[in-house]
């Protein structure tokens, strides 16, 4: 039987025990440093991307970590979306997107925007600041385009995503809607949301564009 000796605050163990508690710490804690070290892609966005009217599993964030993860790239997919968003909000709540280091940021805002008057006002200069402050980070960041087929509203104001993703190096995606807009097939009982098959689509949509850029 193993004696520990109490010599004032040290203990003494055996070397081979120490080096056997020494390897399962390593053992346990590996996997977590391992995770923390995978680097970030990031998706900000309104209930669209928060995954309204789905299992949290089947949101396209999560989907699209799915399709990463069987292609093999080690990349986590966070997902700071939320039912409601403004542009407004995302601003407030920027610096929880930075601590994360993002190598890839994905933005889809600016809807909620539409039916908030305060942040309605705000909008471009909201998307300009979210753009160009992770461009500055090197982050590659991909903002979703709005369309009045896809997203409603008018074609000057859908046009400002365009404009700020030229001006601010950002990439325009194309809206997250696309291809599922007005389908019922790929949307929930209220015709705006995406079932898990609408996400899915968004979620394969994505995965093409980042796939040339993951490592």
């Amino acid at each position: 039987m193993e004696i520990i000796k109490f010599h004032g605050n040290t203990t003494e163990l055996n070397p081979l025990r120490r080096l056997l508690i020494l390897a399962c710490l390593f053992i346990l804690v590996a996997p977590i440093f391992a995770q923390e070290e995978r680097p970030v892609i990031l998706a900000i966005g309104e209930s669209t991307t928060a995954g309204y009217g789905v299992p949290s599993d089947q949101s396209y964030p999560s989907q699209l970590q799915r399709l990463i993860d069987e292609a093999g790239y080690n990349y986590q997919v966070v997902n700071l979306g939320r039912n409601g968003y403004t542009t407004d909000m995302a601003i407030s709540n920027l610096h929880r997107g930075m601590l994360l280091q993002p190598k890839i940021v994905l933005i889809a805002l600016g809807g909620n925007d539409r039916s908030n008057s305060r942040a309605s006002g705000r909008s471009e200069a909201n998307l300009r600041k979210l753009v160009s402050l992770y461009v500055e980070t090197d982050a590659a960041v991909y903002l979703a385009d709005r369309t009045p087929t896809t997203d409603g509203g008018d074609v000057t104001r859908n046009s400002l995503f365009s404009l700020v993703a030229r001006e601010e190096g950002a990439t325009l995606m194309p809206s997250l809607r696309q291809d599922i807009a007005g389908n019922p097939d790929y949307l929930i009982g209220d015709m705006r949301h995406p079932n898990a098959a609408g996400y899915a689509i968004i979620a394969r949509r994505i995965f093409g564009l980042l796939e040339h850029s993951l490592e």
